[in-house]
């Protein structure tokens, strides 16, 4: 499926009012991991309650140990401080990246705002090197404007 075909699927998953908030993540995670052949791990990270970390939410792909992470560390950590996409081509050459899987090449990590605030931020990671694009970074957002529908 393209992003096109994939945006109508996000929206009904998000309408549909007989799944909760975590069905309705799991779901959009799956429906991503499933159509996007380079979508190797697909998962959303949330702001830890006042703490200044993130704590995983609903995902698909290898179990992580990184259940809980600080703000500015690895992507997703950077992402949190800076509220903008980060796009890692390859992240062997990043020095603050956080290791999930030995066969993961590259990383998308787009954040989610909730009356202007970063409150999370979708992750992505691939066992491609470099497959992301522009497109990729405009779908993703488009994904975290509908998902921010749900957590206010």
């Amino acid at each position: 499926m393209t992003f096109t075909d994939l945006k109508p699927e996000i929206k009904n998953i998000i309408a549909k009012d007989s799944l909760s908030k975590d069905e309705k993540l799991l779901k959009v995670c799956e429906l991503l991991e499933k159509h996007i052949d380079y979508y190797n791990w697909v998962g959303f990270y949330f702001k830890n309650g006042d703490k200044n970390e993130l704590k995983l939410g609903p995902y698909v792909g290898e179990p992580t140990d990184h259940t809980i992470i600080p703000f500015g560390k690895g992507i997703c950590g950077q992402v949190a401080v800076s509220n903008k996409n980060f796009v890692v081509p390859d992240v062997n050459a990043q020095d603050n990246y956080i290791a999930c899987s030995i066969t993961v090449k590259a990383e998308i990590v787009v954040p989610i705002f909730v009356n202007n605030e970063n409150i999370g931020q979708i992750d992505i990671d691939s066992n491609t090197a470099d497959p992301f694009t522009e497109a990729d970074e405009r779908f993703l957002e488009f994904v975290c404007k509908q998902v921010a529908k749900i957590l206010s």
